[in-house]
């Protein structure tokens, strides 16, 4: 059916992108798990470098920047820079001749707003009844695709498709500003400048190898390509042309974009054939600082404290690491994680979104829909976390700016101080923490 998938193999330690890499803000210390699509993680040397090179962090953005030079002598300067990493001067003459800045992509880059949401609002909108009902469709209607593919790389179905869904509805959300423009744009801007110029540069390779036209380029301001919505980066690294036409197409065909995505996700360190995460059900009074995403124990620890699955089945008493995740706190929904799970915070850095992802998977291979947990927890404005994060930094702990973003660090934090508090510990922040550490406790 298909010819040996063209590929170009790269390992990755990126915390990129993909996906929605996704209305790409940078993500910086503790807002590293807040609700921003994440950077990603490949730099200017990667461009040239051998296949297996790894791909690093890229640089923190700068902030207040301002642009000192004109658009027209920067593009100048990257066109020899692209001829001289050997690209075609057909290509370069076809992408940069007559090429503008636009300066809305500026404004839309620097003005990215931040929405405070709880969890499961947050999954409310985005793991919708509609897109399990489209992922279970597209599964049947390509099973022969997917079964190749889960063969080949070791990525079920469901999980290709639920990253497939929240990332562009299947093809109907991808976008419609003119990449390569938007990329020229933001390679040009001073705040990810170093971090753009390197992807407009991948661009350029995509379109020297065959797989896209120019003016097929269009997708997000971010400049994201295709249905799992790629930056150029990745799209030239992991692509697939698994339809055999000889082009990579994440555009149209779903061959290449099953494939690819699966490509993708296996370079994450995706373990064939384990879980990724599973909803339980709380029982009683738990030991919540042993809560959390930093904090493994076997699975037979929390089955011995009574934990559950929804439907009251227990979970099995073995010796597999699992996180006991709590994203609304003990009173909210529940999750055991496993290191399958890690692969969805690489994909994007958000535990919002990691859980969305990783259950709406779930869901589209039959699962039930989502519980609510014991009662909806009380949590913080952005004010009010802001003035808890302040208060901990100055207590030492390492929260980075407070930005009133719940993320990694302060949900560290959190914990920490609820234990100080004679509070129940499991990381999440509330009224009744705020006005303890406003008491000193």
């Amino acid at each position: 059916m298909r010819s040996a998938p063209t590929v170009v193999p790269v390992t990755t330690s990126r915390v990129l992108s993909a996906c929605a890499t996704f209305a790409l803000a940078i993500a910086t210390s503790d807002a590293a798990l807040a609700e921003k699509k994440p950077a990603p993680t490949t730099t200017a040397a990667a461009a040239t470098a051998a296949p297996h090179a790894p791909l690093a962090q890229p640089p923190q953005p700068k902030t207040n920047c301002v642009n000192s030079g004109a658009f027209e002598p920067w593009l100048a300067g990257f066109r020899k820079d692209a001829l001289a990493n050997g690209i075609k001067p057909a290509t370069v003459s076809a992408v940069l001749d007559g090429m503008t800045a636009d300066m809305s992509i500026i404004k839309s880059d620097r003005g990215q707003g931040f929405f405070q949401q709880t969890f499961l609002e947050f999954q409310a909108k985005l793991a919708t009844p509609n897109r399990v009902t489209n992922g279970a469709a597209k599964i049947r209607a390509r099973k022969a695709i997917f079964d190749a593919v889960e063969k080949e790389y070791g990525v079920p179905a469901e999980v290709i498709t639920g990253f497939w869904a929240l990332e562009s509805d299947f093809g109907s959300g991808m976008g419609k500003k003119p990449i390569l423009r938007a990329l020229a744009t933001l390679a040009y801007d001073c705040r990810r400048g170093e971090m753009f110029r390197e992807q407009f540069m991948y661009a350029l390779k995509i379109i020297d190898r065959g797989d896209l036209r120019p003016e097929e380029m269009i997708g997000s301001w971010a400049g994201e390509l295709g249905q799992t919505q790629f930056l150029p980066g990745h799209y030239y690294n992991f692509a697939v042309d698994y339809d055999g036409d000889g082009r990579r197409d994440l555009i149209r065909s779903d061959a290449d974009i099953i494939a690819s995505s699966a490509n993708f996700i296996r370079s994450l360190e995706w373990k064939a054939g384990e879980p990724w995460l599973e909803e339980v059900r709380l029982h009683g009074n738990l030991p919540w600082e042993k809560s959390g995403l930093d904090i493994k124990q076997p699975r037979s620890a929390w089955s011995k404290l009574g934990v559950t699955y929804p439907d009251g089945r227990k979970i099995a008493s073995d010796e597999t690491p699992v996180s006991l995740v709590l994203p609304m706190g003990r009173l909210g929904p529940a999750f055991l994680a496993y290191r399958n799970f890690d692969v969805y915070l690489k994909w994007n850095q958000s535990l919002n979104y990691g859980i969305t992802a990783a259950y709406l998977a779930t869901r589209i291979a039959g699962a039930p829909p989502m519980g609510r947990g014991n009662g909806e927890p009380k949590g913080l404005d952005m004010a009010e976390m802001k003035e808890l994060q302040t208060i901990m930094a100055k207590r030492g702990f390492k929260v980075g700016e407070p930005d009133g973003k719940l993320g990694a660090g302060t949900r560290v934090a959190t914990r920490q101080m609820q234990l100080k508090a004679g509070m129940p510990a499991d990381g999440y922040p509330t009224p009744e923490l705020l006005q303890a550490a406003r008491a000193g406790r």
